[in-house]
């Protein structure tokens, strides 16, 4: 995109998982996920509005490797509300891996939505949990401050960065993703699908100097 997108009151960025266990020495770590901390912090400053998620699983979680004996991490089981890959034990409630970043500053965030919380369900998306029905409430909180676009950044970018980004989408909001502002994991060929699905839905992918 040519011209810088214009924001206003009706936007906001949505930081997600920028958390210990996701950047380099946490139990999940994303590959250079910590070199997005200083951008995010950039770009929190352009926006009257921002929302930080925070993956907060419970121990024993349903997603973690080890609830499931002979399964290993990024195994792929079936469970109740279908297909859920099977993770390292990672953002365990009021954990060190749990924590915000130290290092990210957005003091004028409005909310800190925590997800995953239920022992029994995972939840990538900011917007619904992976049975895809039950709503973290976002949404509406969202449209009662009257907004409209959702730029979205953070970890990682082919899991919770992209079923919020889908379900932003289908909740009525338009959508940017700040390519530059996420890292991916890219296990089993989740970077390539998380781009094919983004781009059938239309789903704008722009870098962070791309946003006035």
């Amino acid at each position: 995109m040519n011209q810088a997108i214009r924001l206003g009151r009706k936007n906001v960025l949505l930081l997600v998982d920028l958390q210990n266990d996701f950047c380099p020495g946490g139990a999940l770590s994303v590959p250079r996920g910590d070199e997005i901390v200083p951008l995010a912090n950039r770009l929190a400053q352009r926006f009257e509005q921002v929302v930080l998620t925070q993956d907060w699983h419970p121990p024993g979680h349903l997603s973690f490797a080890s609830s499931h004996p002979g399964s290993k991490a990024f195994d792929t089981i079936v469970v109740s509300y279908g297909p859920q890959v099977l993770w390292p034990d990672h953002c365990v409630q009021a954990s060190s891996g749990a924590r915000l970043h130290a290092d990210l500053a957005v003091p004028h965030a409005q909310a800190v939505l925590r997800k995953g919380s239920r022992r029994d369900i995972d939840s990538y998306s900011a917007f619904r949990e992976n049975d895809r029905t039950t709503k973290t409430g976002l949404a509406g909180y969202l449209r009662e401050r009257e907004i409209e676009r959702v730029f979205i950044a953070g970890l990682a970018f082919d899991f919770c960065v992209r079923f919020s980004a889908e379900d932003a989408q289908s909740e009525g909001f338009s959508v940017v993703v700040i390519e530059d502002a996420c890292r991916a994991i890219d296990t089993g060929g989740s970077l390539a699908a998380t781009w094919s699905s983004l781009n059938e839905r239309g789903i704008v992918a722009v870098e962070a100097d791309a946003i006035g």
